[in-house]
């Protein structure tokens, strides 16, 4: 089975520097084939026996504390679940360039409670809505000032995300 591993805040702002090279040998090391990495910033294509996103997240996690002695939270998704995130985009033909769209990968489900918290804080500049394990977040105006900016949804909210912008949510449909 093809997964997706999204690590949150490795190599963003100068916290958390681990060298993409190192990790895939992490990944490989676990028994993991044919693992690739986009970008700098913590996302990594790997083949697997078919097993627990719960189960390869502890282990995963694990590696990287043992190697890196650091802690990293890290979301994981099969590939054709990531292709299903990018083509049931809620706001598609709704913005002009991939920088006002992001995608917010969660370990579980969001609760009504909290959802109604989030959407709370909508306007016609910052839309979101939460399908699953994902939010999808349409910021016409950037990150920088908004919700997402502000830290509402990890740090008030208690929900543990790591957000990734449209162009990375498409190249990681096809990782």
């Amino acid at each position: 089975m093809r997964y997706i591993a999204l690590l949150r805040g490795i190599n963003v702002g100068g916290n958390t520097m681990i060298k993409m090279a190192e990790l895939k040998i992490v990944f490989e090391d676990l028994g993991f084939s044919n693992v690739t990495s986009y970008v700098n910033s913590g996302n990594i294509g790997f083949d697997a026996a078919t097993s627990s996103e719960t189960t390869l997240t502890s282990r995963i996690e694990k590696a990287i504390e043992k190697r890196f002695e650091e802690s990293v939270p890290v979301m994981i998704r099969t590939q054709p679940a990531v292709s299903e995130v990018f083509a049931n985009n809620p706001f598609d033909g709704q913005f002009e360039n991939h920088k006002e769209m992001h995608v917010l990968f969660m370990k579980e489900e969001m609760s009504a409670e909290k959802q109604e918290q989030l959407l709370s804080h909508q306007t016609d500049d910052e839309r979101f809505v939460v399908r699953g394990r994902e939010i999808y977040c349409h910021l016409r105006l950037g990150v920088a000032d908004s919700v997402l900016g502000k830290g509402l949804i990890d740090r008030k909210l208690k929900v543990p995300i790591t957000a990734r912008n449209w162009r990375t949510v498409e190249k990681l449909s096809d990782l």
